[in-house]
């Protein structure tokens, strides 16, 4: 499972997460990501909102209730045994 740092500009911190999959709908990027490798854990449905031409990418936390509603099903659908909990 690959392993991506963020910088929280908000809290001037860096956290660590692991990403459980990916996906692309509509032409925008989504990671679901979570805080722990095992077990029942948090996990975050991200939306990369970063320009093709830049070298980094910038995500927010898809809060949303209608978006991350359809973004956490089709997540469901590509893992099969997980069930994401809004």
């Amino acid at each position: 499972m690959e392993k991506i740092k963020f910088m929280s500009e908000e809290l001037g911190e860096e956290a660590e997460f692991f990403v459980l999959e990916q996906t692309k709908i509509n032409g925008v990027s989504y990671i679901l990501v979570t805080d722990s490798e095992s077990g029942d854990a948090q996990c975050l449905i991200l939306k990369d909102l970063s320009l093709a031409a830049e070298t980094d990418s910038i995500y927010e936390i898809v809060d949303d209730d209608d978006e991350l509603g359809v973004i956490s099903k089709v997540f469901e659908e590509l893992l099969e045994d997980v069930d994401i909990e809004q």
